[in-house]
């Protein structure tokens, strides 16, 4: 479903996750992604300053920019609430913006992770406002936002700012009644405001990709498809969903994703009865939500790498062997221990899946470390 020009088909590449996170060393691999992503047809690159410690805008720059004409790629960077402290830092941060990917504007432009913590922060300094006067002068194509929190609160953002266009939200089969992250009802909201929808997290951080056994046996039943295939079918199967973002941090993932996202098929009754089986089985195990976009570690005191011991809990949780151990004492090497939080709640306040991370740590330390 087209809703804005230029844009060719509704499957996005996510610059999050890219292989090595982004370093100079991955450019040979990421710019082969971004050739055959092009090449099949689909022209939507999402980015922000913050993702892989600004690696991802540079890469942008070195792999995208200098390597393909302006007008063969729709480009989506965003406005990050720990980059401005007041209204006079919006301007002179999106122009660094601009410089660090090498445009001179920027397709869409979105309000980052919106929430009751950091919207009256952004309403408090005019983003809204300095964002569609950026839109004016043409540095702008289209202006929207990302959101985590309550669909109530989704709806007040979007009453008291009816001249957004677009809304990103986190949308999946497991999290489409989650009473914390409200996919559906958030969807639904932006149904109601008849706002086109940018979809993330469609496969959870990759955790919907990698499924325990007595999950992913209900997809082998159907066929020769991957997980992820029906995770991302099912998100762009909706009415209204405009892009569908993947973090692909590998060529062979950018293969996947493109093999049935090229010809896109939404998921039909049996394929959808399936989804919720694999649901009900993830439900039942109780693993942590985190979909590692690591918006914790950056602020985190001890340096502990939070989402790599959660992904050793879940492992713990599915698998019940050594391997969950040996990784964890990797990710601690050369980095805070789960047993090292002083629990200050950084972590919790930017967490998009409001989880209790203080407490998860402390059951990691004592599965882990006792």
């Amino acid at each position: 479903m087209a809703y804005f020009e230029g844009v060719k088909k509704n499957f996005g590449f996510g610059m999050m996750r890219l292989p090595e996170s982004g370093s100079e060393r991955a450019y040979p691999e990421i710019s082969q992604m971004i050739d055959e992503f092009l090449q099949q047809g689909f022209n939507y690159f999402d980015t922000a300053h913050g993702y892989l410690g600004g690696n991802s805008e540079a890469a942008i720059r070195e792999c995208l920019v200098k390597r393909h004409p302006r007008e063969s790629f729709i480009l989506t960077d965003k406005l990050t609430e720990n980059f401005f402290r007041a209204e006079g830092d919006i301007r002179p941060f999106f122009e660094s913006q601009l410089k660090a990917c090498g445009v001179d504007r920027f397709d869409f432009y979105l309000m980052h992770a919106q929430n009751h913590g950091n919207y009256p922060k952004f309403k408090r300094c005019r983003a809204y406002e300095t964002a569609f006067e950026l839109k004016r002068e043409g540095k702008i194509g289209h202006v929207g936002i990302s959101f985590h929190d309550t669909a109530e609160y989704l709806e007040k953002i979007l009453t008291e700012n009816p001249e957004i266009e677009v809304v990103q939200i986190q949308f999946n089969y497991l999290d489409y009644e989650n009473v914390a992250v409200q996919s559906r009802k958030c969807y639904e909201v932006c149904r109601k405001y008849q706002k086109p929808v940018i979809v993330m997290e469609p496969v959870k951080g990759g955790s919907l990709a990698l499924l325990p056994d007595d999950a992913k046996r209900f997809f082998d039943e159907l066929g020769t498809m991957t997980p992820a295939s029906y995770a991302i079918r099912f998100a762009a199967g909706f009415e209204g969903i405009f892009m569908v973002l993947s973090g692909m941090s590998s060529l062979a993932q950018m293969r996947d994703n493109l093999s049935y996202m090229r010809d896109f098929r939404p998921l039909d009754e049996r394929e959808r009865e399936t989804v919720w089986k694999v649901a009900a089985v993830l439900k039942g195990k109780k693993l942590i939500s985190c979909t590692a976009c690591r918006y914790c570690t950056a602020g985190c005191p001890k340096k502990i790498s939070i989402p790599d011991l959660f992904s050793c809990m879940n492992n713990k949780i599915i698998h019940d062997d050594w391997n969950a151990n040996v990784y964890y004492n990797i990710y601690t090497k050369d980095a805070g221990k789960a047993s090292d939080c002083i629990a200050c709640g950084r972590c919790e306040q930017v967490c998009p899946q409001h989880l209790k991370i203080r407490k998860l740590l402390k059951e990691a330390a004592k599965k882990f470390e006792s």
